[in-house]
């Protein structure tokens, strides 16, 4: 077989795998609404896991924890690190991972959209912050209460996924998402709008590693990627005329820029849970 036709099948493949997965999202489960919405989690999750590496893991219906103590509101889908940070503390049915280890966080929605529910949800995550406060052998030696020079308090990428009516515009609203994925009624494709935050790489880079950093405490860390000021996520990654394929290249670069495993903080956690007075 031809490279050209094995090209042209794997293309195929992807805008066939995103028919079905347009097709499944909009089935709709008669007079119950709770069923439908937990279904259609259940077919984002399947999305996700066929499209990013297998070292994350995705899990759903968690709550995100940092060693400060706080915690976020309940995230639909998250895509995080288990084989570097094995960390989900379990009460009961309900888990909460430590945000260290979280790559994305994924929040499903049917065609009602409340911007202030999602504002809220998005703030109840950027709250959340990583420590440094850890131990490790690295190549050079002994990391203690140390980063990554270039990852320093790191977020995960915020992805909405909804259905609509009508094709949405072609930005993403002003709701806190960095990426968002609608499926529209009657049509077979997914619409993928890309916020600001990671309009090119550089963008990208600054807001998933700095976060909740002043600026001028990036100090030369940026000094040597202003090159990526030129690379458009949305343009240059982009397969014509496949928003699937386009969006799993998409994902994975920015994944790259982020998927460095954070050093673990271990003393954080202890301190936290030590400190904490039961009720």
């Amino acid at each position: 077989m031809k490279m050209e036709r094995i090209i042209s099948s794997i293309k195929n493949n992807y805008k066939e795998l995103e028919r079905s997965i347009v097709s499944q999202l909009l089935l709709e489960t008669p007079n119950h609404q709770l069923t439908t919405g937990t279904y259609r989690e259940t077919i984002w999750m399947s999305l996700f896991k066929q499209i990013i590496p297998h070292k994350f893991s995705i899990k759903q219906g968690v709550f995100i924890m940092d060693s400060n103590g706080n915690t976020s509101a309940e995230v639909d889908l998250v895509i995080f690190d288990e084989q570097y940070t094995p960390y989900i503390f379990n009460y009961g049915e309900i888990c909460f991972i430590p945000i260290e280890a979280i790559a994305v966080v994924v929040q499903c929605k049917s065609f009602t959209l409340d911007d202030k529910n999602l504002t809220d949800w998005v703030k109840t995550i950027d709250q959340l912050k990583t420590s440094n406060n850890s131990i490790a052998r690295l190549a050079t030696g002994i990391a203690i209460n140390k980063s990554v020079s270039t990852q320093k308090s790191t977020r995960p990428i915020k992805i909405l996924c909804y259905l609509s009516q009508q094709k949405p515009g072609q930005k993403a609203e002003g709701r806190g998402f960095d990426i968002e994925l609608c499926a529209v009624k009657d049509g077979s494709k997914l619409n993928i709008k890309f916020n600001d935050t990671v309009k090119n790489l550089y963008n990208a880079f600054l807001n998933l590693n700095f976060h909740q950093l002043e600026d001028d405490s990036k100090g030369n860390d940026l000094k040597e990627i202003d090159r990526l000021k030129e690379i458009s996520l949305q343009e240059q990654f982009a397969v014509k005329g496949n928003n699937l394929l386009s969006f799993i290249f998409q994902l994975n670069q920015l994944l790259m820029l982020i998927n460095n495993p954070l050093l673990f903080p271990h003393q954080s956690y202890v301190k936290l849970f030590n400190e904490s007075i039961a009720v």
